[in-house]
C-alpha cells in the first residue's frame, strides 16, 4: 500500500520523500516561539507572547502529519530497518510531543512569560536533536 502511494506520486513527477516537506512546519513553529518570546521581552505591549504560544499550539498539531510522513518514508526508503538514528528520532519525537503538550498546559495554567521562554528553549533544543539525528541518518553517521 505504501509503495502504491509513492508510485502514484511518481506518476505525478514527484520522486522524493514526504517527511522533509512537512517536518519544517513544527520545527519552524518552535523557532518562531523562541523568536516571538524574545520579541515580547523587548516589546511586551505588542503581545508577542500570545503569538509564541500560538506557534507552539500549531507545532503540536503539525507533529501528526510529520509522524505519518516519517513512518511512510521510513518504510519506503529504509525498508523499516532499525538503526540507532531511527531509534533516537523516535524517542526525540515522542519527547518533543510530550514537551509541546506540557508547554501548552503551562501556558493554559498561567505560567509567566519568563518561564514560558524556558519551555520554548527546551523545545528548541529537542528540535535541534531531531534535526541533527535526521542529518546523521541521511548524510552521515
Amino acid at each position: 500500500m505504501i509503495e502504491s502511494l509513492y508510485n502514484f506520486l511518481g506518476l505525478l513527477g514527484f520522486h522524493h520523500p514526504l517527511h522533509p516537506i512537512v517536518v519544517h512546519v513544527p520545527m519552524g513553529m518552535v523557532v518562531g516561539s523562541v523568536a516571538f518570546s524574545l520579541a515580547d521581552l523587548k516589546w511586551p505591549e505588542k503581545n508577542f507572547a500570545q503569538t509564541a504560544y500560538h506557534c507552539i499550539l500549531f507545532a503540536l498539531i503539525a507533529v501528526i502529519p510529520v509522524y505519518i510522513a516519517g513512518l511512510l518514508d521510513w518504510q519506503q526508503w529504509f525498508g523499516g530497518d532499525i538503526n540507532k538514528w531511527i531509534i533516537i528520532k523516535l524517542i526525540l519525537g515522542v519527547v518533543l510531543t510530550v514537551m509541546l503538550f506540557i508547554t501548552v498546559r503551562q501556558k493554559q495554567s498561567g505560567a509567566p512569560q519568563k518561564k514560558m521562554m524556558l519551555f520554548y528553549l527546551v523545545n528548541l533544543a529537542i528540535c535541534g536533536g531531531l534535526g541533527f539525528s535526521g542529518g546523521e541518518l541521511l548524510f552521515g553517521g
